[in-house]
């Protein structure tokens, strides 16, 4: 069985790898905190998140699947991510196992933190 959780990163994976941001930004809070990973720091809110992917994107296009689940016993969400990231010539610049971790408030996600293996 799918649990709340599953769906909403199985959403918001799909509208990231297809680039429709306000169908990801639908599944985070208002006040969503996530990381610039190439950069360091975090942007906070839906707005400083579009930019940093627009911009992301005219450097970089990432693919990011789920591929398993956990829920941690501290209340954390851990998904683990297949990513490939290829430079806009399409070169290989990434390609490995990632875990993503997240928190959840009011249903939608609230925070990510990245885990490399």
């Amino acid at each position: 069985m799918i649990t709340h959780f599953e769906s909403l990163i199985k959403k918001a994976y799909t509208a990231f790898n297809s680039r429709d941001i306000d169908k990801a930004l639908s599944t985070f809070h208002s006040d969503i905190q996530w990381p610039k990973a190439f950069e360091g720091g975090y942007v906070i809110g839906h707005n400083d998140i579009r930019e940093y992917w627009t911009r992301q994107w005219t450097e970089i296009n990432p693919t990011v699947k789920p591929v398993g689940f956990i829920e941690r016993p501290n209340g954390t969400f851990e998904v683990t991510v297949h990513q490939i990231v290829m430079d806009l010539k399409g070169n290989q610049v990434f390609d490995g196992i990632v875990k993503h971790i997240y928190t959840l408030e009011d249903n939608l996600l609230r925070r990510m933190d990245i885990e490399l293996e």
